[in-house]
């Protein structure tokens, strides 16, 4: 064998698809350096040529011609008797230069050689993925499923880089199957073992941010901006947007026409509900607009607790606080008040508690009431009749007794 190709000789080199080739070459260089220095004490004589296009890799070793006697350093010197038999003309003082062939190193040196290359190698790719995947974090990836576990699923990119989505970054309704397309944002990276842990979200704001970005051009643009997003992921999401532009609806330009543009984005969160609604400075008006769809009659403000009272009509109570207490949760989160709801009428002092017609109207109707918000006696009589009807299992002849007997009492 008259050079090294190492193409050839480590075949293993082929399952590296994420290293370029002129980095390989370069790696093996400093390998094959490594392992001169360690046998001959240097490898500052030694010419390493590696032909980036065949694999091939050339060693040289540099020696000075001396007298047959003065040679001190085998390595660094060759004597003038054995220069002569490489090239009769050599002469005292010149140089010479030697190729080192394959069968010059012995079997223990090639197995190092391989091992060293190896573990070079696989450091390398650890490290480049590290670093891609550092300057990746909040961006989307999709990537196909190619294993699920009960607290994780294990995704590879389109370039075979293991990615973990962790069942708490998992929407609660997310089901997957091996094979399946998945996208998520990247959340975090991180060394583990020396291994680099790339963790993927599909909870964070940041996944909604930035599907936001992908669906409707504006937001891309820059010309409509995410001020804040608060979610409960699968159940509901407020997303706060402004355009300093005053011919777009920022809010118009995010649903889409006929909800085109938000539909995507709700169909990849399992139909989150998402509410847009138009950032503003005046927390007033804000809060009144996180609290949607429920409307306010008013907002008292106490900015030194960053609380803020809320005065609702009876038959928007419920829909204030929303499914699960979501939608005050939420909505507190966006504004960064304490919201605290009250209904108007808790603030009449005329009003009557529906506890105290317990002797009057049966217990099991009360709770009825109770159930919709209504827990006084003016809270129902602001409803009309078909609205109580259409709300509670009553029907309409025990209503119309039940404020018969509480328009009495106002009599």
């Amino acid at each position: 064998m008259e050079h090294i190709n190492l193409v050839e000789t480590f075949s293993e080199f082929k399952e590296f698809k994420n290293i370029e080739r002129e980095t390989m070459m370069r790696i093996l260089e400093d390998v094959f350096r490594h392992m001169l220095a360690k046998r001959f004490g240097t490898d500052e004589n030694f010419d390493i040529i590696v032909n980036i296009d065949t694999g091939d890799l050339e060693i040289w070793r540099n020696r000075a011609i001396v007298e047959d006697d003065d040679v001190e350093d085998e390595n660094l010197q060759i004597p003038y008797s054995e220069a002569i038999k490489i090239e009769p003309d050599f002469e005292v003082g010149e140089e010479v230069s030697e190729e080192i062939k394959m069968l010059d190193f012995g079997r223990r040196d090639i197995l190092s050689i391989r091992q060293n290359l190896m573990s070079k190698i696989q450091e390398y790719e650890k490290d480049n993925v590290y670093k891609k995947y550092k300057e990746r974090i909040g961006e989307i990836i999709t990537g196909e499923v190619y294993q699920v576990w009960k607290k994780e699923i294990l995704v590879l990119d389109d370039e075979g880089i293991e990615l973990i989505l962790p069942k708490s970054e998992q929407i609660p309704s997310d089901f997957y199957r091996k094979g399946d397309t998945i996208r998520a944002v990247v959340s975090k990276v991180e060394m583990r073992n020396n291994t680099p842990a790339i963790i993927l979200s599909r909870t964070s704001p940041v996944f909604l941010e930035r599907l936001f970005e992908s669906e409707v051009p504006e937001v891309f643009d820059g010309l409509i901006t995410i001020r804040n997003i608060v979610r409960v992921p699968g159940e509901r999401a407020k997303i706060a947007v402004e355009s300093y532009d005053d011919r777009i609806d920022p809010v118009g330009a995010c649903v889409g026409m006929k909800g085109s543009r938000i539909h995507g984005i709700v169909r990849e969160l399992k139909n989150e509900n998402i509410d847009v609604i138009n950032f503003t400075n005046n927390p007033v008006l804000y809060i009144q607009r996180a609290l949607s769809p429920a409307k306010i009659s008013s907002t008292n403000i106490v900015e030194d607790e960053k609380r803020a009272e809320v005065y609702l009509k009876p038959d928007q109570v419920s829909l204030a606080i929303g499914k699960g207490g979501f939608n005050i949760k939420l909505a507190g989160k966006l504004t960064g008040y304490e919201i605290d709801v009250f209904r108007e009428s808790d603030i009449d002092a005329e009003d009557v508690d529906l506890q105290e017609f317990s002797d009057e109207i049966d217990q099991w109707i009360i709770e009825e009431f109770k159930a919709i918000g209504c827990d006084t006696a003016k809270s129902v009589l602001d409803l009309d009749i078909a609205d109580l009807v259409k709300r509670t299992d009553l029907e309409e002849e025990t209503i119309k007794e039940v404020i018969r007997i509480l328009q009495e009492e106002f009599e």
